[in-house]
């Protein structure tokens, strides 16, 4: 499976799950270091738009990983709660990918994004004992158009 992650260029090979453990996320409590993903170079640059303070874009790249197509766990709409897509993200989300996290059964989490349902985020568990298995395929500069961010 193809993934990509849009982030700046100071963390762009960082794979350490660092980030996320600082400071928590949707899908993981403070502490638990995992990596976000888009399955598409367009979610995950709405995944960035939505996350980064307004008008403050540093230098980007872009990642193009591989993960095992084998060690994925999917989560659908419909087995999540009601509420789900709401901002900020209900604590029971964390919750859940906690869970995956030390249940240790796949790298990967398969779940929807908020932004656009139709569209999937992969949450990489860095923790995972053959997380060494993701493959970086490709790094570039992402040039930023700030349009979108109007």
């Amino acid at each position: 499976m193809i993934v990509y992650r849009i982030t700046g260029s100071k963390h762009a090979i960082d794979l350490s799950g660092t980030g996320a453990a600082l400071y928590g996320g949707r899908w993981n409590k403070k502490g638990t270091p995992v990596i976000y993903t888009g399955e598409s170079k367009e979610i995950a640059l709405l995944e960035l738009i939505v996350h980064s303070p307004p008008m403050i874009i540093p230098d980007l790249e872009i990642i193009t990983l591989e993960i095992p197509d084998n060690s994925i766990t999917e989560l659908k709409q419909d087995q999540l709660p009601d509420n789900w897509i709401d901002y900020p993200a209900p604590a029971i989300l964390a919750e859940i990918g906690e869970e995956w996290v030390v249940l240790g059964s796949t790298i990967a989490i398969k779940v929807p994004s908020c932004i656009i349902q139709s569209a999937n985020n992969y949450i990489l568990n860095c923790c995972h004992p053959e997380y060494n298995l993701v493959k970086i395929l490709n790094q570039e500069n992402f040039r930023f158009d700030l349009r979108l961010m109007k």
